[in-house]
């Protein structure tokens, strides 16, 4: 009989409810490797999400520390989200055993190069390449100490990054992202995204509106739906559903006199999946490149057509199942021509054929765990 497979994995947050990009990645993660037969030992930062029950069926044992939220951590030459989740009492619990360790995201790596821990195999999950992302996320915001401080962290990540020479193998999300830390680092390989979806689904039939969800509280979230309402569905004709949590007085300004335009604000999971079926096009334009949309992996596995700009696809493998436009007046034609058009089987049988050979829970559980255990 095998030797038992034990694994531990620092998560940036409590991965449950897994309601947003990462943390999605994390808990269905987690769920595709206990299916594989791996026991988990989670260790999980805290900042505002609490412990969760649901965790412990899952994982072997489940650990929590609180992150530190000490501002005069913004002004230390660390990174503030790799700084922020320093934890003595960690390293101490990794140390009680030797098998190896999953670090989520360049925030969880404080302890990569802790000499205590150099015996150990070490892998590094990358959700994106970091400083990009905060660079993108300085260029959207318009409160000045925020845009500094994304500034600021974009510059110390940049830095910082060169801690990921110590890891064993990095796990990149995106093959775009993959390319790149290839220049810098050995041993770097694609694990697409891990998501709650068993299969392709789309509804049969003709919706009759286009959806934009997201995170409505990220600046790039409100900087998309805001060039919708205002680019491209600016007039009456075109029916648009925007849903997503903490919209900005901006957005709701944007759309006051677009009565063609409906806000859905902080709904639920289960309105959000209803609303993805029921749409005709899901919309999704980002003006950030980095990573990989996990609202695009729904709206491929669950939704009808799937219209996206260039940065949303640019290096998922993902472009031959979305239609791209980039221009308002081509995105705007685009949705009117989608909304007439029935989704086709073929289309459906395309989709199945990707996401099947590229975003299998459990093929990438294998692909993971070859890299961790070196089988």
């Amino acid at each position: 009989m095998p030797a038992e497979r034990h694994l531990h994995i620092i998560a940036f947050d409590v991965p449950y409810p897994a309601d947003y990009g990462g943390v999605i990645d994390i808990y269905h993660k987690i769920r595709a490797l206990q299916q594989a037969g791996v026991r988990v030992h989670l260790h999980a930062f805290t900042y505002g999400r609490q412990p969760a029950a649901e965790l412990d069926d899952l994982c072997a044992s489940v650990r929590y520390y609180p992150r530190r939220t000490n501002k005069t951590l913004l002004f230390h030459t660390f990174p503030y989200i790799v700084l922020s989740r320093q934890s003595d009492q960690l390293l101490a619990d990794l140390q009680q055993d030797e098998y190896p360790i999953l670090f989520e995201g360049l925030h969880t790596t404080w302890l990569l190069n802790e000499p205590a821990l150099a015996p150990r195999r070490r892998v590094v999950r990358m959700h994106n390449i970091e400083h990009d992302y905060y660079r993108h996320l300085a260029l959207v915001e318009r409160n000045p100490f925020k845009r500094w401080y994304f500034n600021a962290e974009a510059e110390k990540l940049k830095s910082y990054e060169a801690v990921l020479a110590r890891a064993h193998a990095i796990a990149a999300i995106a093959p775009a992202d993959a390319l790149e830390l290839s220049t810098r680092y050995a041993r770097v390989d694609c694990v697409p995204a891990f998501h709650p979806h068993d299969e392709v689904a789309a509804l049969p039939g003709r919706g009759d509106f286009a959806l934009y969800h997201g995170n409505l509280s990220i600046g790039e979230n409100n900087r998309a739906a805001v060039w919708l309402a205002e680019e491209v569905f600016a007039n009456p004709g075109l029916q648009l559903v925007i849903a997503g949590s903490r919209p900005s007085a901006e957005l709701k300004k944007t759309i006051s006199d677009k009565p063609h335009i409906r806000l859905v604000a902080d709904p639920d999971p289960a309105t959000i999946y209803r609303l993805v079926r029921e749409a005709q096009v899901n919309v999704l334009p980002t003006f950030q490149s980095t990573g990989i949309k996990l609202k695009l992996l729904a709206a491929l596995f669950t939704g009808r057509h799937c219209l996206v700009n260039t940065p949303m696809v640019s290096g998922t493998g993902l472009e031959q199942l979305c239609v791209i436009k980039d221009d308002p007046d081509d995105f705007r034609n685009a949705v009117a021509g989608l909304l007439q058009q029935d989704y086709a089987a073929t289309q459906q049988e395309l989709r199945k054929s990707v996401l099947d050979r590229d975003f299998s829970n459990r093929k990438n559980a294998g692909k993971l765990a070859g890299m961790i255990f070196m089988d």
